[in-house]
């Protein structure tokens, strides 16, 4: 292994192939460094349904149990079943995932006490660094005696605890479509669903993180094809989908088709401030013009931020932020200790379609209000060349403003865009959203004419 870490140590977590990449000696080091940052006495664990996680996670407990740090090992378990145990148990976790990742992918998501983020500049450059200066020659022996490692099965307290966070007793029988993609939504539904007044269809809840069926990763459109003619076939209220280590929820409607994240984003907030009038809302900025409008108009104040979890989860610390959401269907909760969940997102759907006779269609046409593009993602040479060239195109116009909070957002009257490079790939990455589609369209076309030359 070498000691260069920066294939695999992202921005906000580990993740890479196994065992080329990263393999059980290296998974002891980071438990051991990750031990050391947290300063931690205890620590929680848990992991997905890959082939390589259960020997991944186990070494990770090794190396911290040997720097005298007591192990609660939770076994499977989606990535916020792990954000439950964290905040339940106010320990630091590690979640064993890649998420949707191809399965010789593998990766850790990190936390501190109360499930606060862990990202490069809150505790994982230093776990890299520590990892770093030890491979080859191992972290270094410690006087204290070494920890114990010990099993809890936190399942059923996890579904406890956000069935108490959304009535659904009183709410009209529903028939929900449920695609767990092979994932960790395969372990978790049926215990979140128990009891409640649903008629579940499950499709691929079989746990295998070789995903037979398709890639757990419900915002790309061909891997909801199955889950759209199932609902369509079964005559459903509504489909739902989960990534590989669910946390992420993608929602279609009756008729399978998708419904925007914004507008879950959106009828969420409503639900939310009704609860705590006056609360503040985070949005990111690729969110529809829909989100903050449906958030002021509900009393609430909307707070606009950059992409990524990281960044969410900052702001609703810093502001008290009662909800949080972005356009990749993450939705993050104050009352989950400010950690995303996408299952909390989906009782929230059910509850909210539950509590009046019409379809889901209906529900969602008040919150999905604008033409968007969709991500699109250009492949080019330079990205800050290209950036450079939509900022001259469009600087100087009547009524247009820019902004680069993250990537490039400009903004007319009747339209947005936003382009962003990727932090990874030789990628940018446009969003654009106008208040009609042919304008969404024209603006569309403009920009990827710029970008791809």
């Amino acid at each position: 292994m070498a000691a260069d870490l920066s294939q695999i140590v992202k921005a906000y977590d580990i993740r890479g192939v196994v065992p080329d990449q990263w393999d059980e000696p290296l998974a002891e080091l980071f438990g051991a460094a990750f031990a050391r940052v947290t300063g931690a006495d205890a620590i929680v664990i848990g992991h997905d349904m890959r082939p390589s996680s259960p020997g991944l996670s186990r070494a990770f407990a090794r190396g911290a149990a040997a720097l005298g740090v007591d192990v609660t090992e939770i076994g499977l378990c989606s990535t916020d079943q792990l954000y439950y145990a964290s905040g339940a148990f106010d320990l630091p976790g590690a979640m064993f995932t890649a998420s949707h990742n191809p399965a010789r992918y593998n990766g850790i998501k990190m936390c501190r006490a109360g499930a606060a983020p862990v990202g490069q500049d809150t505790g994982l450059g230093e776990i890299r660094a520590l990892v770093e200066s030890w491979t080859g020659s191992g972290a270094p022996a410690s006087d204290a005696a070494p920890g114990t490692i010990t099993r809890r099965d936190t399942l059923e307290d996890y579904a406890a605890h956000l069935r108490g966070l959304v009535d659904l007793t009183s709410v009209r029988p529903l028939k929900v479509v449920v695609d767990a993609g092979n994932g960790m939504g395969g372990h978790t539904v049926p215990t979140v669903f128990a009891g409640l007044p649903l008629d579940l269809v499950p499709m691929y809840f079989e746990l295998d993180g070789t995903f037979p069926n398709h890639e757990a990763n419900p915002l790309d459109a061909k891997n909801i094809v199955d889950l759209q003619q199932r609902v369509r076939e079964e005559g459903a209220d509504l489909g739902l989908a989960f990534d590989g280590d669910a946390d992420r929820c993608f929602v279609v409607d009756e008729h399978g088709d998708p419904v925007p994240p914004s507008a879950i984003t959106a009828l969420v907030a409503s639900r939310e401030l009704a609860k705590h009038p006056g609360g503040t809302v985070i949005h990111n900025l690729i969110t529809s013009w829909s989100v903050p409008e449906v958030v002021r108009e509900n009393g609430g104040k909307p707070v606009r931020t950059r992409v990524g979890h990281s960044f969410i989860k900052e702001q609703m610390a810093k502001t008290g932020a009662i909800f949080g959401g972005e356009h990749s269907a993450h939705y993050y909760f104050r009352d989950f200790w400010n950690a995303d969940t996408g299952m909390l997102a989906a009782l929230h759907v059910l509850a909210a379609l539950g509590g009046q006779d019409g379809p889901l269609s209906g529900l969602v046409a008040q919150y999905d209000r604008y033409a968007g593009s969709g991500e699109i993602n250009s492949t080019v040479d330079d990205q800050t060349a290209r950036l450079a060239a939509i900022r001259t195109a469009y600087e100087g116009s009547e009524g247009v403003t820019l902004d680069e909070l993250d990537g490039l957002t400009v903004t007319a009257a009747d339209w947005w865009f936003n382009v962003r490079p990727s932090n990874t790939e030789p990628l940018l990455r446009l969003n654009a959203e106008a208040r009609d589609e042919p304008t969404m369209a024209k603006v569309r076309d403009e920009v990827l004419e710029i970008i791809r030359g």
